[in-house]
């Protein structure tokens, strides 16, 4: 989930997010502004040899040059450099891309609300179809430059573009990390362009003394959109995790981390209407190219998963989805396992995403205490910045991963938003195949056949006070497991006022069980 945004947000009134969106929807409204109205143009140096394309453009409105604006579009604070957010068709940097009161913005309702002052603006320009985060390779960016906006007072900002994001590279190979990178035939077909699969190997401790020697295979997936170079982190010199994986009483095993990134943002590496057959791709193509190259048993019974967050649905996820495939799951605070308890949302039964049935705006985010850090409107209105077509459901952020994944594809080829980007209204047209990810119902439809397949394979550890309401959810999974026929054998801990995202176990521990 949100792991990388956890210590960035603060609280606010949800009066003040009502007004922004409704002063949003009214900017969106209008068809023309007055010429004299504030807006800042883009355009693109000549040395970059721009074709025309489509894409997304972005401005953000800083405070300082270092770190650059562009890096902060994401953020869900309420007081995050603003950023606005419009489409551009056939952009070829010769005529100017325009930001002005119609854009749509977030935290702000638009740009004639910003205020006066001094800034630091940036552009971007997201062109990336095969990864969705906003500063993929071979995106384009302005130099961050000092201006003076008074929307009061109107006039033209000129940007122009003169960077772009350098083409993707793999890192470097140690003794101990290797980096994988293979063409996936099942989701180049499915997309009708070269798609790739990229993974991170952390090798056992003396893995070229003994070149006979076959190992397990632990996946690792990590939060939302975490990247497969996250195994660098994992075995920074010093680190825990380096410790636990070189000490004497470790298990040798080979650790595989999967990329969280694709097409419409985080995979969540199933099979899905809108992201393409990841699963199969995943299970048929990368785990045995990764246990052929790297001496992997390659056998169900030498292959385990675990993962935290959105890496805690995905691997219980695969575990379900794949029962014979993998040998057991350790899922940490796993996103929504039960879709009566989506976050807050009952996505088959409530009218509305952002308001309860008293009426009150429904918070997305708390502290451990309760305390709410943000609404769903608010986060909402961030994606819908950042998507295409002002929704959320193409931003390539959490909310519009998951409707990739667990919702339908439209006519026109795009996944249909599970509510209405502007009010929330819930189109419960679109739930039946939201059922397909359901996976406390999928547990409970097909226990008879699972059961035997999932003896001592699950483990799953949540905070009660979990930040983003995902215990909710994992309660029920639990109720189903306790009354489960034949009985499961299912282990779910539960520890009272413990947040997002909490484990029982080590990594050294979670090794020894899986060994």
């Amino acid at each position: 989930m949100r792991a990388v945004m956890l210590a960035t947000f603060y609280r606010f009134g949800s009066w003040l997010l009502i007004a922004s969106a409704l002063a949003v929807g009214v900017l969106q409204a209008q068809n023309t502004v007055p010429a004299t109205a504030l807006r800042i143009e883009v355009t693109a140096a000549a040395a970059l040899g721009l074709k025309p394309q489509n894409g997304r453009l972005f401005i953000v409105l800083g405070q300082k040059e270092s770190p650059e604006p562009r890096t902060t579009i994401g953020e869900t604070d309420k007081d995050t450099p603003p950023v606005f957010g419009v489409d551009v068709k056939a952009f070829d940097g010769s005529r100017a891309g325009v930001i002005d009161a119609r854009a749509i913005a977030f935290p702000v309702a638009g740009l004639g609300a910003v205020p006066a002052g001094d800034y630091v603006a940036q552009a971007l320009l997201d062109t990336n179809v095969d990864l969705k985060s906003v500063n993929a390779p071979g995106n384009l960016y302005s130099a961050p430059t000092k201006v003076h906006l008074d929307p009061a007072a109107g006039g033209v900002i000129k940007l122009e573009l003169t960077s772009r994001v350098p083409d993707e590279t793999l890192p470097p190979s140690t003794d101990l990390l290797r980096f994988v990178k293979i063409q996936s035939r099942l989701l180049s077909a499915f997309w009708g362009r070269p798609i790739f699969l990229r993974a991170g190997v952390i090798l056992p401790r003396d893995f070229d003394k003994n070149p006979s020697r076959t190992y397990p295979l632990r996946v690792r997936i990590g939060g939302y959109g975490a990247s497969y170079t996250g195994v660098q982190r994992l075995m920074r010199e010093g680190g825990d995790f380096r410790k636990a994986w070189l000490s004497d009483e470790a298990p040798r095993t080979l650790l595989v981390m999967l990329d969280g990134d694709g097409p419409l943002g985080d995979p969540y590496q199933v099979n899905s209407d809108n992201h393409g057959p990841y699963g199969d791709a995943f299970t048929q193509e990368l785990i045995p190219y990764i246990e052929r190259e790297f001496r992997g048993i390659g056998e169900p019974r030498a292959r385990t998963l675990d993962g935290g967050s959105t890496g805690g649905w995905v691997s219980l996820a695969l575990q379900v989805f794949y029962p014979d495939l993998f040998n057991g799951t350790w899922s940490s605070c796993p996103d929504g396992v039960d879709f009566r308890a989506f976050q807050l949302v009952n996505v088959y039964d409530d009218a509305n995403a952002f308001v309860n049935r008293a009426g009150f705006e429904r918070p997305s985010a708390r502290e451990i205490n309760g305390d709410v850090r943000f609404t769903m409107r608010h986060e909402v209105q961030l994606e819908n910045v950042m998507g295409a077509g002002d929704s959320w459901a193409q931003s390539g952020g959490q909310w519009g991963a998951w409707n990739a994944t667990y919702g339908p594809k439209g006519v026109d080829g795009l996944p249909v938003p599970l509510w209405n980007p502007v009010t929330g209204a819930i189109d419960h047209s679109v739930t039946e195949h939201w059922k397909k990810y359901d996976l406390r119902l999928q547990l409970e439809q097909h226990w008879a056949t699972l059961a035997p397949k999932l003896a001592g394979k699950i483990h799953v550890d949540m905070g009660d006070a979990d930040n983003y309401f995902l215990s909710n959810a994992a309660r029920m999974l639990e109720t189903f497991f306790a009354s489960a026929k034949p009985a499961s054998d299912a282990r779910m801990r539960f520890a009272p006022m413990k947040g997002h995202c909490y484990t029982s176990v080590t990594d050294l521990e979670m090794t020894k069980e899986m060994a």
